[in-house]
């Protein structure tokens, strides 16, 4: 894995309603994040936060079933930018979130390197939604659709327009909770879907395995979205949109254990960390330890 890793954070909530994820990025750093990576000889480069523009009325603009559609799409082409300018100085794209509307910015920014770009969605929601399937206007549930290519020409055009990745490069790890409209587009687009049923069957060992199979031979780099609310609440409490039955702490550290092994991982992200809904920064904290295990912290 490149130890040349560039930290950038975004505090975005725009794409849904509870207020606090926008303190994600400090409460990472405030956990321990650079120093625990430094420790694992890293070279760090935190360039900081984006910057998000605000709506005048905050949460209560809608265009087309789309809660603060402008500022997200600003916002998101600010972090595009910054992502680009990072792979193409060879370093690591690593960003802090912020709710999941930021992997639109994310994806845009490192698609262009890539003509696989594969990406492993770890989750307990498929993110699949459009303004026409959602049931809230929240953007934060449409992003994987959006990089496909899929949804309101505003955030398909995000960096550049049309699908930023293609369907068979996707696997979605952890998923407890789609809606009707994402249960067709999985099924319409082939989409790869372990939900905790699989997990629950087969084993996180086995979910692992065959995703990064599945992977390895299709795509030329391979991006991580962990959403903090793919786990547990009761180990990652501070999110916004808490599922029960989700994968648990040791789980997902044997999977980040497996994807560092494996040596394809070539950019991540950690997004919906909530700090005023967390048990004193327990889900930060949960963030890092998997960060660490994501970049080679080992008990041999």
């Amino acid at each position: 894995m490149n130890k040349q890793l560039s930290v950038i954070g975004v505090p975005m909530d725009l794409g849904q309603m509870r207020r606090g994820v926008d303190m994600g990025p400090s409460a990472i750093r405030y956990a321990g994040m650079v120093e625990r990576l430094e420790q694992l000889q890293y070279d760090i480069e935190d360039l900081g936060d984006i910057e998000i523009p605000r709506p005048e009325q905050k949460m209560e603009v809608k265009q087309d079933n789309l809660r603060n559609l402008n500022e997200i799409v600003e916002g998101s082409r600010r972090l595009a930018e910054k992502v680009d300018e990072v792979v193409e100085s060879k370093r690591f794209p690593l960003v802090l979130g912020g709710d999941h509307s930021i992997a639109m910015g994310t994806l845009a920014g490192i698609a262009k390197h890539y003509e696989n770009l594969g990406v492993i969605w770890y989750d307990a929601h498929g993110d699949l939604n459009t303004g026409d399937s959602s049931p809230s206007g929240n953007i934060h549930g449409m992003p994987l659709a959006v990089s496909l290519g899929i949804g309101h020409e505003k955030l398909t055009g995000i960096f550049g327009g049309g699908p930023k990745i293609k369907p068979e490069n996707i696997v979605i790890v952890g998923a407890r909770s789609l809606d009707e409209g994402e249960r067709v587009l999985i099924e319409e687009k082939g989409i790869k879907v372990y939900t905790m049923h699989e997990v629950d069957r087969m084993g996180m060992t086995q979910v692992m395995e065959e995703t990064m199979d599945y992977l390895k031979d299709r795509t030329d780099g391979v991006h991580l979205s962990l959403d903090l609310d793919g786990l547990d609440p009761s180990d990652a409490p501070g999110v916004g949109t808490p599922v029960m039955g989700g994968l648990s702490y040791r789980e997902s550290h044997l999977a980040m254990e497996m994807l560092h092994q494996s040596k394809m991982i070539t950019s991540a992200e950690f997004v919906e960390v909530n700090p005023i809904l967390d048990e004193k920064n327990k889900t930060a904290s949960v963030a890092v330890g998997l960060m660490g295990s994501l970049f080679g912290e080992s008990l041999k």
